[in-house]
């Protein structure tokens, strides 16, 4: 196995381009390692970023959106005193992946591109319109999250291409989001089906939404018909059952032992009505 340590993502792309044969980028290290460890995937390349600059960096900007490093840690995102202010449910979200231990290694670049339709972070992300800077052999170019996803473990990177920065948009007034999942166990386990939800307010009127789920198909879904379900409307009742029928119709889940098709379809509606009323109380500044 060849072993790089590039000093910027240019470097990263090329070397990922000349290379043959297996090729894996270092960020965290929570998948690729254990993959390694265990054998299931032996990398002929592996190209470790985390010594580039600025991957670590958590960067509010001047228009308040956000940059992330994509060696930035679940840890670093619960830390940080402003981001769970702003993204309490991406950083929620991020903060389920695994025990502590793991949280001080885990990446939101990591948990993206390791292609689990289960992923935590990923709607959450997808919920915030968060976007990726994909860095290839061509240039930068700026990718929606919902799109690099292509099956599971799977992504639409080409070769030599790497994530090199997560965008998350300003947050921006009256806007809540919350990130809810299911798992047979307290704590440390792959959600069933996750549910990220992200709304804004005029008064007590929903006027944007998105709503992404999770483990309820081969990729994260991004469900404009639960956006509109809610869109228009103070999040009644009628709204509500409005929203868990278009999170159940957009459903197209697998049996396995963790849960079966009528169970993750069932669970996706009501998930995404107790979503939305997090996100709803937090546009209303009435939840941390």
């Amino acid at each position: 196995m060849d072993y790089h340590s590039p000093a910027n993502f240019a470097e990263a792309s090329a070397l990922a381009s000349k290379a043959t044969g297996i090729t894996r980028f270092l960020a965290g290290g929570t998948d690729v390692l254990v993959q390694l460890r265990s054998e299931l995937v032996t990398p002929d390349t592996l190209i470790d970023i985390k010594k580039i600059d600025g991957v670590r960096d958590i960067t509010r900007n001047a228009d308040g959106s956000w940059t992330l490093g994509v060696a930035v840690t679940g840890a670093e995102m619960s830390e940080h005193p402003d981001l769970g202010n702003d993204w309490p449910g991406l950083v929620e979200a991020m903060d389920l992946i695994g025990s502590t231990q793991v949280q001080g290694r885990a990446t939101l670049t990591g948990n993206l591109c390791n292609g689990s339709p289960a992923a935590d972070s990923v709607p959450a992300m997808i919920a915030a319109g968060a976007t990726v800077t994909v860095t290839g052999p061509k240039g930068d170019r700026e990718v929606a999250v919902e799109d690099i996803p292509t099956g599971p473990g799977k992504t639409a990177l080409t070769k030599g291409e790497v994530v090199s920065a997560v965008n998350i948009p300003s947050r921006g007034e009256s806007g809540g989001d919350a990130y809810l999942r299911f798992i047979p166990r307290t704590e440390m386990d792959i959600a069933v089906v996750g549910v990220g939800v992200n709304l804004r307010l005029e008064g007590d009127e929903i006027t944007e939404a998105r709503v992404s789920l999770g483990a309820v198909a081969p990729t994260v879904l991004l469900v404009e018909d639960c956006a509109n379900a809610i869109i228009g409307t103070s999040l009644d009742g009628e709204a509500l059952e409005a929203l868990a029928a278009g999170a159940t119709a957009a459903c197209n889940p697998i049996d396995d032992k963790r849960g079966t098709i009528e169970f993750r379809t069932e669970v996706a509606g009501v998930l995404a009505k107790r979503a939305a009323k997090i996100a709803y109380a937090r546009a209303k500044g009435e939840q941390a």
